[in-house]
């Protein structure tokens, strides 16, 4: 269980368990069980077991956590009431248990300060020799589908002092509630030395676990670097690499609709099936890194961001994509065009554009730009808004929408807040897609883009449709 998720809500599974073990010594116990409690904690968990610990006749979970905690949850009553006029008393047991804890804390924490002093003194002498000292991270990087971002999750057995990221392409950094680090950004060259992103999270005191969100754009693709400083002497630092694939917002999936219009991308040529599906590795997130065992292979993923799927046939000296996004496509043959000519492989590229999928993909994107515009429309009342009820006094003057976005101002704003650039990460996919049509036409309609900024302003989705096609 190591590197599992931190809460323990769904204890329920555990107590199924239990109960099969005996240790809730259920008389029937149920097929299907239901929770009876749950604990959050603040750490990723490496163990935990069920059992009588603390006192016969109490069931209890025990849990370890990643930097070294044990935890107990128990069935004994920790609260005790008493009646008026009654004194409520504590068991001679229960006393001596609380002596020996203090006692053995006591012990601990002079046993602590003595260590600390013996390195005081011995890293001022001259003859001190300082060992780089080492730690280890837990770490994971997790394509989340509810909202098409990246998780960051590091995890260290001591405190972090500060966490610096570094990406070599354009990256948002979305906002966590769990978060409490103090985040700093510093400016960057980025045609210079290929840094578009340098950020500092510099933790709170006692702080073990850093969570980060990411926004990768699909077609930039490159590496993030997390560097990672504990709060230990000497300063030491790990670093820990992650690669943004070019179309890393697709996720595997197990079946797609067959009934979407598709464009096919065939690539042709003297390879191997474990170089094509390498490509395949290369190019799309969740594909293990060795071939399967037989002659081909078939991948299904869906985009996160748009639900648009993408379908992978590769066999020796063939491969076969096919997708509903026209962008997926083009960007699947720069990609593998340019990795070829890398491996200096001879690519034989064919493709079938199908008209319908660039509406069918307008029609996709149409209800998330809606809201986007929607909201950014609420947001910027909000102000305006909030002037004239202090003017006026109350809001009985405003009409029932107006009052509305009073109300909700706060989670209006707090949503905004959550989705930086939303509404610009959208404006750039329909203007991708629309470079992208008459790119395999051969035509660069790139002169036209500032009349489809205009058109996206005052949007329609009748009107996007028609200068798509009128185009």
């Amino acid at each position: 269980m190591v590197g599992m998720a931190v809460t323990l809500e769904k204890t329920f599974c555990l107590e199924h368990q239990m109960e099969n073990s005996g240790l809730f010594r259920s008389p029937q116990p149920s097929r299907y069980t239901s929770g009876r409690f749950d604990q959050a904690l603040s750490e990723s968990i490496t163990s935990i077991q069920g059992g009588c610990v603390g006192k016969d006749g109490y069931d209890e979970i025990v849990v370890s956590t990643y930097s070294g905690w044990v935890t107990g949850l128990t069935t004994e009553p920790v609260h005790r009431e008493s009646g008026p006029g009654e004194e409520l008393k504590i068991s001679q047991e229960m006393q001596n248990k609380i002596s020996s804890l203090r006692s053995e804390l006591e012990q601990l924490q002079y046993r602590v300060l003595q260590e600390r002093e013996r390195y005081q003194q011995a890293s001022q002498s001259s003859r001190a020799v300082f060992a780089v000292p080492s730690f280890s991270i837990n770490d994971k990087f997790t394509l989340n589908k509810d909202d098409a971002s990246y998780s960051l999750i590091l995890e260290v057995q001591t405190a972090i002092d500060n966490v610096l990221i570094q990406s070599d392409v354009p990256i948002d950094l979305l906002d966590v509630d769990k978060n409490s680090a103090v985040v700093s950004f510093s400016s960057c060259d980025s045609e210079s030395n290929d840094n578009f992103l340098l950020a500092t999270y510099r933790c709170q005191a006692n702080t073990t676990r850093l969570e980060l969100k990411i926004r990768s754009i699909e077609g930039q693709y490159g590496t993030l670097q997390a560097y990672v400083t504990p709060r230990i002497q000497p300063k030491t630092c790990q670093v820990r690499q992650y690669l943004i694939k070019p179309l890393s917002l697709h996720q595997r999936t197990h079946c797609i609709d067959h009934d979407r219009p598709v464009n096919t991308l065939t690539l042709t040529g003297q390879f191997s099936f474990a170089e094509v599906h390498s490509w395949v590795v290369f190019c799309l997130p969740e594909v293990p890194e060795k071939p399967p065992a037989g002659e081909s292979v078939t991948f299904y993923f869906q985009n996160t961001f748009l639900d648009t799927q993408l379908e992978s046939h590769c066999r020796k000296g063939e491969g076969v994509f096919k997708s509903d996004n026209i962008s997926t496509i083009s960007i699947l043959k720069d990609v593998l065009s340019k990795e070829a000519t890398k491996r200096k492989i001879n690519l034989n590229i064919s493709y079938e554009i199908n008209e319908v999928s660039v509406k069918h993909t307008l029609k996709l994107i149409h209800p998330k730009l809606e809201y986007q515009l929607l909201l950014a429309k609420k947001v910027q009342l909000i102000d305006a808004l909030k002037e004239l009820q202090i003017h006026e006094g109350n809001t009985n003057f405003l009409i029932p929408e107006y009052r509305c976005i009073l109300e909700e101002a706060d989670h209006l704003q707090e949503e905004y807040k959550k989705q930086p650039a939303h509404l610009e990460r959208l404006y750039g996919m329909i203007t991708d897609l629309f470079i992208d049509k008459f790119k395999f036409k051969g035509t660069n309609v790139k002169t036209k883009v500032p009349l489809l900024l205009e058109i996206l302003d005052s949007y329609d989705q009748n009107a996007l449709i028609a200068f798509f096609d009128a185009a």
